[in-house]
């Protein structure tokens, strides 16, 4: 006879049935242990406290609290972490401000539900605040971050509480935390950068709710106001037009007797989101991308220097493609002229006074709102209502809609100078400045003047009708049916003109051949040079990549694009006349070992940062969004300043509404420059274009072509081997060998670091165009590390030895080999 746990067993049949009877118990009990310490894992009592190497999880496994130090620092804070994310990214910290020395710290809650961290001698190094005492007081932490202290009898912790984190943010802003401030409770709710990545102290950088007037949000460098966000237009502030609503977020910005404030929501709760003020003080938008591992910048409150408040002065808005990026609002000019080539700081004055009862109004549209501490608003009136009551009070300089939802709502008024605006075409609020009468008359002049004009045309179109009648007919057959339906929007040139200013074509005034067609240089009647492109039969091109062009450009205005002139289209020939640039291409100086010492560090990366402000207007900031699939070296062209201008539109792409990405069977375009989801799938996307920048920024370091690069110790690409270069710590060996005496190593390391983001394999992991302008103009960010490059695969000697001509797709070969006669 056995003996098991008390229990006896006489037979096979009893123990068998006993077992599983003991069996039973045994499970249970360790569910039941298992429920119960789990359910304990999540607080905080009076009677258990947390010490230094025990930790408190949230319900659903999503946060965790304990003590924690960072970098080489042996201070340890309490703080707030992902539980499942590695590393360690902490969202808030208790004890900013005085860190424990050792790690005999203790976080307790005492019986009036204040929670005490004290170090190794019982000294309070920090503490919670409630005025509301607690029967049972417990510490919960929640599944959304929040360390709340509430009565442990409450159904919902959440709701009915007596202290909460969310109350006391750090740096980082979670899903549901507010940004503002309580009126009753005269809570201030506001964020504070870290002094450095590993060091929690509070740095130099507080995003705030300011309340006075219509309240805007501001990022504060000690007392001195860097960034605003700009009014609340309903939508998104009008300083980051592009924080609107999205298929996984949700903002909102409320006003009411007793609170301000704005948050955010998830509409995806799996995926872990932050709004995050560096201690550059830039406010990002993080997302944690499973799949990679790592955080995705999603987006950042600034974009580059027009973001730095009131830049230009009063009266002044700032366009960051115009240079200076200061320009005086309609009705008004510089206050000292000599100063507005270098500075702006002290804007614009009216160029005509005002006359109060007889003044009236400009309207700007596509803009960042001014500065809202002056201001008035009312939720209920229209924007009648509110125009005349800004003519009634002589102090009102601007009126706005409030809400732009439907239609326009509400009343906005602006009183004293108006500073801190941008131009923001994506921005749907219209601003309407307080001009003399003589001002807003001019208006209306110009359209009397226009409407004569058109008069006159049409009367003198009428008389002349008979003989152009003839000449159209003949103009029509000469064109071609394929084209005559189409607006061109552009001057059309004969060709008689095009055939003597390029002296019929001479050879000799080739300057280039791509794959359209030959590249003529030509002088006008006028003097005026052009660049004429000529289709040639033997193109795999034709009259589809001429009109996308011509349709393309034709819309496009930015100092960083090449400007289109004209076209021919008469008889069978088809051609685009384009502003001739006396510098031609950026490969035909950088990769020719003549040439390429002329090039200095300082011009290089002028040219880098052109090239992305042109792609950046390509992709966002123009009327229509257009991907440009072919961005190569050779279609970068340089004018009498070195000013880099992207050209070759044919195989550009527009994108309409909502679309953020295409497919095409037809690749075609320029192999290592490429981004692997096209070359591959043919998908194409503005993280295409990124993907082709990342490779001129590392030719334009490098003075390297990609595609041709061979190197003694291996086979792969330039991007290879700018990638194993960064892994080993060694990028700056990536440096052309012209540049290593003038070159400025940070900036260089920058555009390393920022190639290497835009070429990575994957679209998610690449930056927008707007971080890579925004990265590349700023010193002293801290930027993400980048991940492997697409196509980090090494060659075969063979192909690596065997040619040196650049890669293209057979399928409509695009070159362009750029040479001066």
């Amino acid at each position: 006879m056995l003996k098991l746990q008390g229990f006896n067993l006489v037979n096979q049949k009893h123990e068998s049935e006993d077992m599983k009877g003991l069996l039973s118990l045994l499970v249970c009990s360790h569910f039941l242990f298992i429920l119960l310490t789990s359910a304990a894992l999540d607080t905080i009592t009076t009677d258990k406290s947390l010490r230094d190497g025990d930790t408190i999880v949230s319900a659903g496994r999503v946060y965790e609290l304990g003590f924690f130090s960072l970098g080489n620092s042996k201070n340890r804070y309490v703080g707030i972490w992902y539980k499942n994310i590695a590393p360690r990214t902490v969202v808030w910290v208790a004890n900013r401000d005085i860190p424990l020395n050792g790690t005999s710290g203790m976080l307790t809650l005492n019986a009036n539900g204040i929670l005490v961290l004290v170090d190794n001698s019982n000294v309070s190094i920090w503490s919670s605040n409630s005025s509301r005492s607690l029967k049972n007081p417990k510490a919960w932490l929640v599944d959304s971050g929040n360390l709340v202290v509430s009565d442990g009898n409450e159904r919902d912790p959440g709701i009915n509480f007596a202290w909460q984190s969310f109350d006391y943010p750090g740096n980082t802003l979670l899903p549901g935390m507010k940004l503002g401030k309580n009126l009753v409770m005269g809570m201030d709710w506001h964020t504070t950068s870290w002094k450095s990545t590993d060091d929690p102290t509070p740095g130099e950088y507080v995003n705030r709710l300011d309340s006075h007037g219509y309240p805007q949000l501001f990022v504060y460098r000690n007392s001195s106001i860097v960034y605003s966000s700009g009014t609340w237009n309903g939508i998104a502030f009008s300083g980051s037009p592009n924080s609107k609503a999205s298929d996984s977020y949700t903002f909102r910005f409320v006003i009411n007797q007793q609170e301000i404030y704005y948050k955010y929501e998830l509409k995806n709760e799996s995926m872990p989101t932050r709004v995050v003020i560096n201690p550059a003080g830039v406010i990002e938008f993080l997302t944690w991308i499973e799949r990679s591992q790592s955080w995705f910048l999603y987006m950042t409150a600034q974009f580059d220097n027009c973001d730095r408040f009131s830049l230009c002065g009063p009266y002044s808005s700032c366009n960051i493609n115009n240079s200076p990026p200061c320009d005086c609002l309609k009705g008004f000019q510089p206050r000292y002229p000599q100063e507005s080539a270098a500075d702006w700081s002290n804007g614009c004055v009216r160029r005509t006074s005002l006359d109060c009862n007889h003044d009236g109004f400009l309207k700007f549209s596509g803009i960042k709102m001014p500065d809202s501490r002056n201001s008035w608003y009312n939720e209920s009136m229209n924007l009648e209502e509110c125009e005349k009551m800004c003519l009634a009070d002589c102090d009102c300089t601007a009126y706005s809609n409030l809400d732009v939802r439907n239609g326009g709502s509400g009343c906005l008024l602006w009183f004293g100078e108006l500073i801190d605006i941008r131009e923001f075409s994506q921005n749907e609020q219209d601003l309407y400045v307080r001009v003399a009468a003589s001002e807003s008359d001019r208006k209306r002049w110009r359209k009397r003047s226009v409407l004569i004009a058109v008069i006159s045309a049409v009367v003198g179109t009428f008389i002349l009708s008979f003989l152009a009648w003839f000449s159209f007919q003949r103009r029509k057959i000469r064109i071609g049916s394929e084209v005559e339906n189409e607006d061109m929007e552009l001057p059309l040139f004969d060709l008689v003109t095009v055939t003597s200013a390029t002296e019929n074509f001479s050879c000799a005034n080739v300057i280039g051949e791509g794959g359209f067609g030959p590249v003529y240089k030509g002088i006008l009647p006028d003097g005026q040079e052009i660049a004429v492109k000529r289709l040639s039969k033997y193109s795999g091109q034709g009259v589809q990549e001429l009109k996308n062009e011509i349709v393309l450009i034709a819309k496009l205005q930015h100092r960083n694009l090449v400007k289109l002139l004209g076209y021919c289209l008469e008889r069978e020939e088809r051609m685009l006349i384009y502003e001739f640039m006396p510098n031609t291409s950026l490969d035909y100086i950088i990769f020719d070992s003549s040439r390429k010492a002329s090039l200095a560090w300082k011009s290089r990366f002028e040219i880098a940062m052109g090239i992305s402000r042109g792609l950046l207007y390509l992709h966002q900031d123009s009327r229509l969004r257009i991907i440009h699939r072919d961005l190569k070296t050779s279609n970068i062209l340089l004018d009498s300043d070195m000013n880099a201008k992207i050209s070759d539109f044919g195989l550009a792409k527009i994108f309409t509404g909502d679309q953020v990405e295409g497919k095409t069977k037809r690749v075609i375009g320029t192999y290592g420059y490429m981004s692997p989801e096209y070359a591959v799938d043919g998908k194409y996307s503005v993280k295409s274009d990124v993907f082709s920048i990342g490779v001129i920024i590392l030719e334009i370091v490098s003075g390297r072509k990609n595609r041709n690069f061979h190197h003694l110790e291996h086979h792969h690409n330039l991007l290879g081997h700018a990638w194993l270069l960064w892994t080993e710590g060694k990028a700056l060996e990536l440096t052309d060998e012209c540049l290593k005496e003038s070159c400025s190593e940070s900036q260089v390391l920058r555009c390393i670091q920022v190639g290497l983001l835009c070429v990575q394999k994957l679209p998610e992991d690449r930056p927008t165009m707007a971080s890579v302008v925004f990265w590349l103009g700023n010193e002293g960010l801290v930027l993400l590390q980048p991940k492997k490059p697409g196509f980090f695969i090494e060659r075969n000697s063979m192909e690596s030895t065997e040619s040196t001509d650049e890669g293209y797709l057979t399928n409509n070969v695009s070159i362009s080999i750029l040479e001066p006669r």
